[in-house]
C-alpha cells in the first residue's frame, strides 16, 4: 500500500507535552463497532465487559540517551538494541564523525567503544570497564523522551516518573509503553471490581519506533525488532479468557504486537521470548487480541497502520479527524482510545 494513504494534517497544537493529572483523567475516544463514543480513561470499567482481561507491557524505560565527545565532535546516541552484556545497538547523531574503534566519553566516567554500521543506520556501542552498563546510564543517561517532545522543550525531572508506567518492572526500553501511563491504582481497582482482569507481558520497545518512514510503499518497509517475552502461565490465562468467551484487550501496539506474534493460524496463543519484527498493515487478519487501548499516532507512522488493520483505514482517519476537531491531546502524553472491532454497537 501507498504510505501517503495513511497521512494526515494535525495542528502542532495537538502534540500533548505533559500528561494529564491524574492520568486516569485523560480522554478516551471510544470506536464501538459502528459506534463512536466520547469518553474519559476513567469510565474504562463501563466499556467493557466482565470477563475480558487488559494485557500491559511491563517493560521499564531505562536513560537511554547519552551525550558525549569524540576528540572535538559532540556525539549523541540513543540506545536502541541490546546485543551483549556491555553491547547495544545505538542510533548516533553526528555519526559521520565516528569510525570504527573510535572512543565515545560521554562524561561521568562513562565511555563506549564504536563499532559496526547496521543496515538500519544504528552503531554498535560497547561500553568500557567493568561496572554494570545500568549504572553507567543512571549517571550519564537521560530518559528518551519521543523527538515531538523533546524539540519542544528539554527532559526533567517530572519526566523520570511521568514517562514510566505503573506497571514498570523489567529494565531495557527506550521509550515507554505509553498506552498504560493513562492507569492510576484507582482505575485497576475499579476493574478488578468490574471483573475485568489483568496481565503482563514483556516487549522491550526499541528508539525504532520513532523512525520515520522512508520509503513510498509499505512492501518496501523493514520494521525494526524488538525482544519480547510471554510466558507460560501467561499463556495459559490469555487462552483460557478467549475460551471462556471474554475478550483479550491489549494496551498499547507493543503488547498487541508481541501477543499477535505468539499466536498461531487457529487463535492459539503460544509461550514466546526472541525478537519480534512483525509489521501488521491493513489486510491482516488478527489472531490473537479482541480490541486494542492505545494512544494517537503520527501520521505515515507504522502505527497508525495498525490501528488502521484493525478498524479500518476509512473509520481511523474519520475517527482522527474526530479527535483533532474535539481537542484530544496526541502521542506519548495526549489522550487514548479504545478500538473495539466488530463489537455490537451499544450505548453506555
Amino acid at each position: 500500500m501507498q504510505v501517503d494513504l495513511f497521512d494526515f494534517v494535525l495542528p502542532a497544537d495537538r502534540i500533548a507535552l505533559r500528561p494529564a493529572v491524574p492520568r486516569d483523567a485523560a480522554r478516551l475516544l471510544v470506536l464501538d463497532g459502528a459506534v463512536t463514543r466520547d469518553r474519559h480513561v476513567g469510565d474504562l470499567p463501563a466499556q467493557l465487559r466482565a470477563g475480558d482481561m487488559l494485557v500491559f507491557n511491563d517493560t521499564r524505560v531505562i536513560p537511554a540517551q547519552l551525550e558525549g565527545r569524540r576528540g572535538d565532535a559532540r556525539i549523541g546516541a540513543t540506545l536502541h538494541l541490546r546485543v551483549g552484556p556491555r553491547a547495544w545497538r545505538a542510533f548516533v547523531r553526528n555519526a559521520r564523525r565516528v569510525r570504527d574503534g573510535d572512543a565515545i566519553d560521554f562524561g561521568a566516567g562513562v565511555s563506549a567503544i564504536a563499532g559496526d554500521r547496521g543496515e538500519d543506520g544504528s552503531l554498535l556501542l560497547t561500553f568500557t570497564g567493568t561496572e554494570p552498563v545500568e549504572l553507567l546510564l543512571e549517571r550519564a543517561g537521560r530518559m528518551p523522551l519521543p523527538p515531538y517532545i523533546a524539540g519542544r522543550r528539554p527532559a526533567d525531572a517530572r519526566d523520570a516518573e511521568d514517562y514510566q508506567t505503573m506497571f514498570a518492572r523489567e529494565e531495557g526500553a527506550v521509550a515507554a509503553p505509553t498506552a498504560a501511563l493513562h492507569f492510576t491504582p484507582a482505575l485497576m481497582a475499579a476493574l478488578d471490581a468490574a471483573a475485568i482482569g489483568h496481565a503482563t507481558l514483556t516487549l522491550h520497545v526499541g528508539a525504532g519506533t520513532f523512525l520515520p518512514m522512508k520509503v513510498d510503499d509499505t512492501a518496501d518497509h523493514r520494521m525494526h525488532a524488538e525482544w519480547g517475552r510471554l510466558d507460560e502461565a501467561t499463556v495459559a490465562r490469555l487462552n483460557a479468557v478467549r475460551a471462556a468467551g471474554g475478550r483479550l484487550i491489549a494496551v498499547g501496539t507493543t503488547s498487541l504486537r508481541l501477543i499477535e506474534s505468539a499466536t498461531d493460524a487457529s487463535g492459539t496463543i503460544h509461550p514466546f521470548e526472541g525478537e519480534t519484527a512483525i509489521f501488521i498493515t491493513p489486510g491482516y487478519r488478527f489472531r490473537g487480541i479482541d480490541g486494542l487501548l492505545t494512544n494517537f499516532h503520527l501520521p505515515r507512522s507504522t502505527l497508525f497502520m495498525l490501528v488502521s488493520a484493525l478498524m479500518g483505514l476509512d473509520r481511523m482517519k474519520a475517527a482522527y479527524a474526530h479527535a483533532i476537531e474535539h481537542g484530544y491531546r496526541f502521542y506519548s502524553y495526549g489522550d487514548a482510545s479504545l478500538l473495539l472491532p466488530g463489537t455490537p454497537a451499544t450505548a453506555r
